[in-house]
């Protein structure tokens, strides 16, 4: 699938996903992405992670997915609209301490309560909860 936002793509799939109680997911490799997958296996928000190989083709991340584990996954910053945030106003608080907010920072890819802790601003990604 060419799209021109890969992790509003990502998200997708894993709502939907979601919405009809698949075990897995299988989405298209990227650092990036591998990295925010990572990050909600380590909020438990998913079971697992892994990356993949393919005899042909490109590798995969294959993210088992918990059962209720993501109740809503929403895109914030987008291609046409990129939202920055200091690490003094990061949202920490979402839907009643149960979510998470991803912030992609000059040290990775890392949860809005660790990037606020260490003092690091950046892009905000997306909301889980």
């Amino acid at each position: 699938m060419n799209t021109s936002d890969p992790i509003a793509d990502m998200l997708t799939r894993i709502r939907n996903a979601q919405l009809v109680n698949k075990r897995e997911v299988l989405i298209p490799f990227s650092k990036l992405k591998f990295e925010i997958a990572k990050l909600l296996k380590t909020r438990k928000f998913v079971t697992a992670v892994e990356k993949q190989e393919q005899e042909k083709g490109f590798p995969l991340i294959v993210i088992t997915l918990k059962k209720d584990g993501i109740k809503g996954i929403d895109r914030v910053s987008k291609p046409g609209r990129r939202v920055y945030s200091g690490a003094q106003d990061l949202p920490t608080q979402f839907k009643y301490g149960k979510g998470t907010v991803v912030v992609s920072t000059s040290k990775g890819i890392i949860d809005a309560n660790t990037a606020k802790r260490e003092k690091l601003g950046g892009e905000i990604i997306c909301q889980v909860w």
